[in-house]
């Protein structure tokens, strides 16, 4: 009598075998996949209340299932804590020499909008969506953000300089994501970067334009 057929492992189970024996693999596949959930969340927050947003919701938009983002984050609340922090951002945002930084900021912004559609700090923008959240957003942002970039500049106002150059970059991020306003869009990268960088790095080194 011949052995019973061995049913095949679900898919589920074939997977988590095949990234048990490539760990680094399976370490590469996570982060993805909780970069496509952070992506969705902040996709979403942009355009609904906290408070409206469902778990469900976020895994459609990122193509998981809801426990997936349980097991990943553990729950709503952690996971929106992520999307409202400003810190990994701001390591990017600001990593060039303050002399280059004006330049980098705007580099960084438009190439994160244009090839993944994401952007270091304009998730302020719709902090008046979501209430007592949204006080957390902004404090995040005034401590992660403005108040670091200060700290790198030297000179008299360096709080108030600090604030007009991230104004600058939210004026250029609203143009290109929100208003989506089609010569910036259509101009190349280095192009605005030369013509806007400058009026950024100007609040950040004063004296660079009248040269």
């Amino acid at each position: 009598m011949s052995p019973a057929p061995t049913a095949s492992a679900a898919p589920d189970e074939a997977s988590a075998a095949s990234d048990d024996s490539r760990p680094g693999r399976a370490r590469r596949d996570a982060e993805a996949t909780k970069a496509a959930i952070i992506r969705a969340c902040r996709y979403l927050l942009a355009r609904h209340a906290h408070t409206d947003i469902t778990l469900k919701d976020v895994a459609e938009r990122a193509g998981v299932s809801a426990p997936l983002i349980l097991k990943y984050f553990g729950n709503k609340d952690a996971l929106f804590s992520q999307v409202m922090n400003f810190e990994a951002d701001v390591e990017t945002l600001l990593d060039a020499p303050l002399e280059d930084l004006g330049r980098h900021m705007v580099r960084h912004l438009l190439t994160g909008q244009s090839e993944r559609g994401t952007d270091p700090i304009l998730r302020i923008v719709f902090a008046p969506l979501h209430g007592e959240q949204g006080d957390i957003l902004r404090a995040n942002f005034r401590a992660q953000v403005s108040d670091r970039l200060a700290e790198r500049l030297r000179g008299p106002d360096s709080g108030l300089r600090a604030e007009l150059a991230v104004s600058l970059l939210l004026g250029l991020g609203v143009m290109y994501g929100i208003a989506r306003g089609p010569h910036v869009r259509s101009a190349p990268v280095e192009d605005v970067v030369e013509r806007y960088g400058p009026a950024v790095q100007e609040q950040l080194t004063p004296g660079t334009l009248a040269g």
